[in-house]
Parts: C-alpha cells; sequence; structure tokens
C-alpha cells in the first residue's frame, strides 16, 4: 500500500473512533508539520502506522487534558511520546511560565513510564534523515523482539539490533569489532539474515561491500 492510501486510512479511522474535544483537537491539531512527520520520518522505517496514535490524550499532574502529536504504543512495548516543535509555536512565543510547564510536563511523563522525543520542523522538512536516525536509536532496544514468518536465532537478533543502533549501513567489521567473531562466523549470520529478508546486501568492488536494513513491519519488529 502506498504512503498516502495507508496515510488516509490511518487518519479516517482514528477520527471516526473519536468524538467531542478529542476528534475536534485531531481535525484542528494534525497539519502540516505533523503529516510531515509520517512521511518524511515515520513512514520510510516502517512502511507501517500501526499502533501510532495522532493528537493523543494524555493528563497532568493536576488531572489538566493535554495533547501529544502521537503516541506510539505497540503491545507489552515502550509508551512513546512523539512532538514536533516548531520554532515559533514552541520557542519564540513562549514565556517563563510556558516554558516552566513544558519541561514539567516532559518529567511528569517520564515519571509515569513515558518516553518523549522532540523533533524540529526544520528537521522532519529538511534533515528527515537525522530524526531517522535519532528514532532508530530511542526505539533499537525493542527492535527484533518477534520473528514474522521465519525464527530469528539470538545471534541474528544481536547483530539486527547492531545495525539499528548504528543507524548506518553495515559492515562485516562492524560485526566483528562488536563481538569479536571471525570472519567466517560474521559471513555466514549476515548470508543468513539476508536469505530471511532482512538484510540486503550491497555489491562493491569484489563482493558485498555492506548491508543495509530492509523496511521491516511491525511484526517483524515487535
Amino acid at each position: 500500500m502506498e504512503f498516502e492510501e495507508a496515510y488516509g486510512l490511518w487518519l479516517s479511522r482514528h477520527s471516526a473512533g473519536r468524538s467531542g474535544e478529542r476528534r475536534g483537537r485531531l481535525l484542528r491539531g494534525h497539519n502540516f508539520a505533523e503529516k510531515l512527520f509520517v512521511q518524511n520520518v515515520w513512514w520510510p522505517l516502517f512502511e507501517s502506522l500501526e499502533h501510532l496514535h495522532p493528537e493523543y490524550e494524555i493528563y497532568d499532574w493536576n488531572r489538566k487534558s493535554q495533547f501529544l502529536d502521537f503516541a506510539f504504543l505497540p503491545p507489552n512495548g515502550p509508551q512513546i511520546g512523539i512532538e514536533c516543535d516548531g520554532f515559533q509555536s514552541h520557542i519564540k512565543d513562549m514565556d517563563r511560565e510556558k516554558f516552566s510547564y513544558a519541561l514539567n510536563r516532559d518529567n511528569f511523563l517520564t515519571g509515569m513510564g513515558w518516553r518523549m522525543l522532540h523533533f524540529s520542523f526544520d528537521d522532519i522538512q529538511q534533515r528527515p534523515e537525522v530524526c531517522r536516525m535519532l528514532l532508530q536509536l530511542v526505539l533499537a532496544p525493542y527492535l527484533a523482539k518477534k520473528p514474522a514468518a521465519t525464527d530469528i536465532l539470538p545471534a541474528e537478533k544481536e547483530v539486527l539490533r547492531l545495525a539499528w543502533r548504528l543507524a548506518r549501513p553495515l559492515r562485516p567489521k562492524d560485526v566483528i569489532d562488536q563481538f569479536g567473531l571471525n570472519f567466517r562466523t560474521v559471513r555466514k549470520v549476515l548470508r543468513t539474515l539476508s536469505e530471511k529478508g532482512l538484510l540486503m546486501p550491497v555489491e562493491g568492488g569484489r563482493g558485498v561491500r555492506h548491508y543495509e536494513l530492509k523496511p521491516m513491519s511491525r511484526d517483524q519488529i515487535w
């Protein structure tokens, strides 16, 4: 399914499942910057919007209703809040009281088990690869926990986690340096992951130069 179709269905499903202010906030608050985050950052990584909630309602320590730009809530997984911050609305126009509240809200959510991520609109629009790298870094501990159609061995999971942490093409040398394995063993593991459709070998010179992670569905990651 292409992005525009998946995005339209996702937004319609969340809108249809809400009423009152929660639905109004979705219609008013989910705008260009939020769509751009989904399109430039989230979709290229996962090609799925499952468990990603737009304009997600939370409550502060005074039981005051607030809305996160996004919440990612996989079953038995982390609670991750994502904010798309524009300079004008989040910094330039913020007074001291609002600044203190923003910090306290994030601290409160951290205490309640959330992990908060903030991405600037400029990066989302002009440097989405930086946002994708940072998002991968945060999600790395939760990746590759469930195989999809095929089993992933513990050693293979560790290599996949390393690839996600590096957030760049994976070289055999990276695996050798990280785990102290010999080249023959590393080559076998990387070849197996390629055969399982989890890594894509990139040729260069006289053989494989490096490996790239293929886009994974949720079931392959969590």
